[in-house]
């Protein structure tokens, strides 16, 4: 019996991937929590020497020769992110992740991300796909995750710096595991920005009923009982970025940091505990890039490998997020406990997503299929 050659694959546009469910928070929130348990289990590869790094980036630089090279303005990033994740997925795929804030100035998003999923045994496209929703949907629940099983489950107040596509999604994976929310408190860069959220918010959450604008960081974080701080910005000086104090934060208070972020002595301290999404990124983050890490790489739990690696900090006290919903890790112990968790973003929370939404696609025929070869020129 010949083997049948021919290979098709589908395109899903923005809308395509709407329709087909990629903005269903509460659906999206449950497949990270099945991701992290695959990651602590093991069944996934990422690149890199330890199968945990982030992807690939291209480095431009300062100044070069060629007049059409791009310059290392603010957020530029042009990265593949590739993975293979087991479980109930068992596909693999890639993404390019593209970003430059003065995107902004020519109305666009500040990054313009594609999908390639994959048949993990062939290598053959499934899909291709608008991923911008897709990244903020994932990136999003990761949050939610967290304070399914850290945040108390009488939270009612949120913090938020950063009213953003992320603020968004990281809000919307909170109301979807903390049904008592009814406070959020926003600190943005514009009026423009800050008056869209509080629309979005109306629309989809009419719960919340108690909507603060504040003006500074400590106002975000006190009497909060989630914190999130979503705001992109300038990197490489740690002191520049935004900021959370021990004394700002309320006993019993989850702080989940998917973006830049510095913290204060008081939060150094071992009664605090320190949650990583993924340990073994962080581990990968530390290697591939220069120290101190933090100036590269903002994020919370970057900072918390510097100190591991300056002696300030024990191996035993940083907690993965996987270990957590996997059971072999204590959640939330007590009301009165402060967990901070570091959210770095993962291509495997890509694959599952772009696994569930392509598949719902298929089943609902949505999409525009397209065909690779009947049979291929080269073999």
């Amino acid at each position: 019996m010949g083997n049948n050659t021919k290979i098709d694959f589908i395109y899903l546009s923005e809308q395509d991937m709407i329709r087909a469910g990629v903005t269903d928070m509460a659906a999206c929130v449950d497949t990270m929590e099945e991701v992290f348990h695959l990651l602590h289990i093991g069944d996934y590869r990422m690149a890199g020497p330890n199968n945990d790094s982030h992807g690939a980036m291209i480095m431009f630089p300062e100044e070069s020769p060629f007049s059409t090279m791009p310059k290392p303005t603010a957020d530029r990033r042009m990265m593949a992110m590739p993975a293979y994740l087991g479980g109930s997925f068992c596909t693999s795929g890639v993404k390019w992740y593209g970003s430059n804030i003065a995107n902004r100035e020519k109305g666009l998003p500040r990054s313009i991300l594609m999908f390639t999923l994959t048949d993990p045994d062939t290598a053959a496209p499934l899909a291709y796909m608008s991923a911008n929703l897709l990244s903020a949907y994932r990136t999003g629940a990761v949050p939610g995750v967290g304070a399914r099983h850290l945040a108390r489950k009488d939270s009612r107040v949120i913090g938020l710096l950063g009213p953003g596509v992320m603020g968004r999604t990281s809000v919307a994976a909170f109301m979807a595991v903390c049904p008592e929310i009814d406070t959020i408190k926003i600190k943005g860069r514009s009026e423009k920005n800050i008056n869209g959220f509080i629309e979005w918010v109306k629309e989809h959450y009419p719960q919340v009923t108690n909507l603060q604008v504040v003006d500074s960081e400590e106002a975000v974080v006190r009497d909060a009982d989630i914190v999130t701080y979503c705001a992109s910005g300038e990197v490489g000086n740690p002191d520049l970025y935004p900021m959370v104090k021990r004394e700002w934060v309320k006993p019993g208070a989850f702080l989940a940091m998917p973006a830049p972020c510095n913290f204060d002595a008081g939060m150094e301290a071992p009664d605090i505990r320190k949650v990583l999404d993924d340990t073994g990124l962080y581990e990968a983050w530390y290697e591939e890039v220069p120290k101190p890490a933090h100036n590269v790489i903002p994020l919370v739990g970057v900072k918390f490998m510097d100190m591991l690696h300056a002696g300030t900090l024990e191996a035993s006290a940083l907690e993965d997020l996987g270990a957590i919903v996997s059971g072999d890790s204590p959640g939330r112990q007590s009301d009165e406990e402060i967990i901070m968790m570091s959210v770095g973003g993962m291509p495997v929370e890509d694959v599952a997503w772009a696994t569930v939404v392509y598949r719902k696609a298929v089943e609902q025929g949505i999409g525009v299929k397209l065909n690779l070869w009947d049979e291929p020129a080269l073999k």
